[in-house]
């Protein structure tokens, strides 16, 4: 019995009262008694109480007095019941929520009373998950059939939608007030089968998905029975809702992470038949389990548990006991390493229960039994605290409160005499997991080096103002501030072991970057960027060797931090590319732009083409590489301005032939190819747009493509799995966009974007060029018209780059009234510098502000636009310095403007690559009215006397 003092009472008075009042059910005096301390502690069973007191407490007590909980397995028979009298969604939420509530309070009150054990506890609220995911689908699935018919498989045979439980649903220890980690799959694609308008299998499930979900999440005036988080699915929140077995199993063998594989650990098939349980494991465990002793899960679980640290501490979360240092994550990272290590070769390990786990940890003698009942024992006592946190108000919540009332119900339910009882308890519970955690996840290293120049700051034991006073007799001008940087950096790689030899190589490394910091002009900032990148090859003890016994390596590693930000982050970023710093001759000696593709295909060369992994982390850094060559030119004044934009432009052109190449190659494998086409004619083509387009493309820059086709979609194709064609082009795209946009271990090859393809976002992927020409001709928008102006083919036969360019021609030279041209331009401009300019009163943002590159921009297109049709010259060039001087030369701007205008764009595209390499966006440092004024004086004089209609900004 709760033992409830004063304080509890009087706040449980007007629950109590209000449930009183209502009369509808006779208790005994000890029952009001046991239920008025379960009010007390438990607002949520106090509220179930009063809004269904007849369906609670109808049987609530039993004959002894303690409380009447059903055996764990008529969950599945009454739900089943209660559905089967449903004949509409709204009835079917109200049962489902109303038995929930009604089971989960007397399972919270038999559970706060001690009737349950922890394991019982889990038990209960798993299967009751279950039970409510397998008959919740069963309803929705008839609904769904009498309307759509039934999905069959290639044997005839119905199909259900497979439920994968995730987390600890997955696992059978579901805590009280969880949300529920699910993933949907169907087996086999095709089309449903009844008297109702058919459906695809993949149509079908979204829609049994969407309803099912609504079932057990949506909140009504009862709230939810659960709430479904399906983040965990390929793909997260942007995959779709269900995919098939075979979509399932390329997505975990082509893109699974580290992360997933941890969480797939505890993947769990409800309610589903002994075949496609077997195929489901079949599937994931190669993925999961590793056939080899896997100890490279220690550093991936290790920095899993660092982001969620990284997260709680962002978020300002202190107390959590599930989160926090010694948590119940933690717990679950312990286990879960050992298993994820050896699981391939102990078939012990390979389970879900986290118990079972431990047992077989035990039995293999990597634990000693000891250290596992105080692990298990820590373990449950954290757990029993998740439950009753939660029972408190129905709420998944596992910070421990920091409000009297909180505290009170919290120490009552636990027995305590006071709070800081419990806290000791806690305190002393995770501090056991903490150390347990460290020594199996992230045990901490030993230094034994010896003191060399500068070392004594390296080391343990230093006082802050002895610290200090060595780096003022350094001549550094901010001590405290550089000091701050290196003992935080020092604590870091104290926490992240990285062996003796790589404490050694550190160790050694260490003081002379130091040195090189304390004799900068700017020593902080050189750290801060230097300490970025050791930070990411600290646990690659050859990096770290590379630096410390390669002067020059070291000596351009400074230079190119304290030049470019941009670099530095570059390098932190994708530390292989630290193996070009060795040769500084090398790094600096740029190939011509026409050679990049010879180069590329030296990457790709020894890979390979079926090992589409390796291939696109050889493609990204190969890009990587070679943009660093790009930027140390670029900073060493060795590259202009116009050759930086000609060498990232090419660089990028031949980055898409390659990827087009390799698209092609794993397509055509698969597919085989249509009618007329090689690999050398493909029948793609790809038309650039914005910065590629017109040969400016900076550091980061995006690519902005429009995907086209001269294939008449006749036929299909000639390979073992032939396809139609249309079907074989919109393939071949979505390919080229994953080898872009995927990201790998080596990162993203470029972001890409289609929206300016005809009809935008709603259009086709792949356009005919027909189709294009045509879009051109009769339906585009005047900015659209205007992007056009920048446009030039990048890739395809010389047959379909002629075509693109006649097509851009013809759209250009059309005759227009150059009224609604100025209105449609300068309306643009107004639009785009309202919604995107960053500027401040103290800064000019290059690209939107007046008289800025924008202005440019749409005074060239502006010209085009109005005199292409009678000097077809203006559609010869799609960069602007070109266009600009073909109007001058075509006499359609005079020579003064001409020329600010060439050299106002050259200027402001210099700052523009400098402000990229130093990762800024608005100019504060040099002044450029000059050249400003000059751009606006050109804007008024060709533009700035158009009315145009008041537009609304919001």
């Amino acid at each position: 019995m709760l033992k409830l003092n004063s304080y509890l009472e009087t706040h449980s008075e007007p629950a109590w009262e209000r449930f009183r009042e209502a009369g509808e059910v006779s208790l005994t005096e000890s029952q009001q008694q046991v239920l008025r301390a379960l009010f007390a502690v438990s607002p949520f069973i106090a509220r179930v109480a009063e809004r269904y007191p007849n369906q609670l407490l109808a049987d609530f007590f039993a004959n002894d007095g303690a409380i009447s909980i059903d055996d764990s397995s008529v969950y599945e028979s009454k739900l089943n019941k209660l559905l089967s009298e449903c004949d509409d969604d709204r009835r079917a939420k109200y049962k489902l929520r109303e038995y929930r509530h009604c089971v989960m309070a007397k399972l919270a009150a038999a559970d706060i009373l001690g009737q349950l054990s922890i394991t019982e506890a889990l038990k209960h609220f798993s299967i009751f998950a279950d039970a409510a995911i397998e008959q919740s689908l069963s309803w929705a699935f008839k609904r769904l059939v009498a309307k759509h018919g039934t999905p069959r498989d290639s044997n005839g045979e119905a199909m259900p939608m497979l439920v994968i439980g995730m987390g600890k649903l997955g696992g059978r220890e579901l805590n009280f007030s969880s949300d529920i980690d699910l993933i949907f799959a169907y087996p086999e694609q095709g089309e449903t089968e009844g008297p109702g308008r058919n459906l695809e299998h993949s149509v079908f499930y979204k829609r049994l998905a969407q309803l099912f979900i609504a079932l057990l999440d949506e909140t009504t005036a009862d709230g939810q029975v659960f709430r479904v988080d399906m983040r965990l699915r390929p793909f997260g929140q942007s995959g779709p809702l269900v995919t098939s077995i075979n979509a399932l199993e390329h997505y975990y063998q082509e893109q699974g992470r580290d992360w997933e594989r941890y969480a797939m650990v505890k993947a769990r098939l409800i309610g589903a038949s002994a075949a496609d349980e077997k195929t489901f494991y079949d599937l994931i465990r190669p993925f999961v389990y590793r056939r080899y002793i896997d100890f490279g899960a220690i550093e991936a679980l290790r920095k899993m548990k660092l982001l969620i640290t990284q997260e709680t501490r962002r978020r300002g979360v202190k107390n959590n006991i599930k989160l926090g240092a010694g948590g119940i994550r933690e717990v679950e990272f312990i286990v879960q390493a050992h298993q994820l290590i050896r699981g391939g070769q102990e078939k012990s390990l390979q389970t879900r229960s986290l118990y079972k786990a431990i047992n077989g940890l035990v039995e293999l003698e990597l634990i000693e039994n000891e250290r596992a009942d105080k692990l298990i024992e820590n373990y449950e006592f954290l757990r029993t605290i998740e439950h009753r946190l939660q029972q408190i108000d129905d709420a998944q919540t596992q910070q421990l409160p920091d409000d009297e009332l909180g505290r009170e119900r919290l120490r009552c339910m636990l027995g305590e005499a006071d709070w800081a009882s419990v806290q000791a308890r806690v305190d002393d519970c995770m501090a056991s997991i903490h150390e347990e955690f460290q020594q199996v996840v992230g045990e901490q290293s030993e230094d034994d080096e010896e003191e060399q120049s500068l070392q004594v700051l390296w080391q343990d034991m230093l006082e802050d103002d002895a610290a200090i006073e060595i780096l003022e007799a350094e001549g550094v001008d901010e001590p405290e501030r550089l000091w701050r940087l290196i003992n935080d950096f020092r604590q870091e790689s104290r926490r992240r072991s990285s062996g003796p030899r790589g404490r050694a190589a550190m160790a050694r490394l260490m003081p002379m970057m130091l040195r090189h910091a304390v004799q900068h002009q700017h020593p902080e900032r050189l750290l801060e960027r230097l300490l970025s990148i050791i930070k990411a090859i600290m646990s690659r003890t050859a990096y770290i060797e590379l630096l410390a016994e390669n002067p020059g390596a070291r000596t351009q590693l400074c230079k190119l931090c304290m030049a470019s930000p941009w670099i530095s982050n570059q390098l932190a970023q994708h530390p292989l590319l630290l193996d070009e710093l060795i040769d500084p001759q090398q790094l600096y000696t740029l190939p011509e732009a026409k050679n990049y593709d010879a180069l590329l295909r030296e990457y790709l060369v020894r890979i390979p083409e079926q090992d589409l992994e390796t291939q696109m982390d050889a493609l990204r850094q190969a890009k990587q590489a070679l943009q660093l060559k790009i930027a140390a030119a670029d900073i060493s004044n060795v590259l202009e301005l116009m050759n930086v934009s000609d060498h990232l432009s090419a660089l990028a052109e031949a980055i898409i032939h390659e990827v087009i190449g390799l698209a092609w190659y794993q397509l055509t494998q698969k597919h085989g190819k249509p009618e007329g086409t090689s690999v050398e004619n493909t029948g793609f083509g790809v038309m650039a747009y914005g910065k590629l387009g017109g040969e400016e493309l900076g550091y980061g820059s995006d690519l902005d493509l429009v995907f086209v086709t001269d294939s008449t979609y006749e036929g299909v194709t000639d390979g073992n799995k032939p396809i139609e064609v249309q079907q074989f082009y919109l393939r071949l795209a979505q390919r080229v966009l994953h080898l872009f946009t995927t990201r790998t271990t080596a990162g993203v090859l470029y972001d890409v974007d289609l929206r300016l393809r005809p009809s935008g976002q709603s259009g086709l992927l792949v356009t005919r060029v027909k189709s294009y020409a045509r879009y051109l001709h009769d339906d585009a928008w005047t900015w659209e018209l205007q992007a056009l102006v920048r446009a030039r083919p990048v890739y395809g036969s010389n047959s379909i780059r002629d075509t693109l360019m006649d097509i851009r021609r013809a759209a250009l030279m059309q005759p227009r009234n150059d009224e609604p041209l100025k209105k449609d331009i300068v309306s643009m401009r107004r639009k785009m510098k309202h919604h995107l300019s960053a500027s401040r009163m103290d800064a000019f943002d290059l690209k939107q502000d007046d008289g800025g590159i924008a202005d440019i921009e749409f005074i060239t297109q502006y010209l085009v636009l109005k005199y292409a049709h009678t000097h077809p010259s203006l559609c010869r060039y799609s960069d602007n310095i070109r266009l600009l001087t073909e109007a001058q030369q075509e006499h359609l701007l005079d020579d003064v403007d001409a020329q600010n205008l060439v050299n106002a764009f050259q200027i402001f595209r210099c700052e523009s690559h400098a402000l990229a390499l130093q990762g800024e966006q608005l100019l504060e440092k040099h002044n450029l009215d000059t050249e400003r004024q000059a751009v606006i004086r050109c804007w008024n004089k060709l533009l700035g006397d158009t009315e145009i209609e008041p537009t609304d900004n919001n």
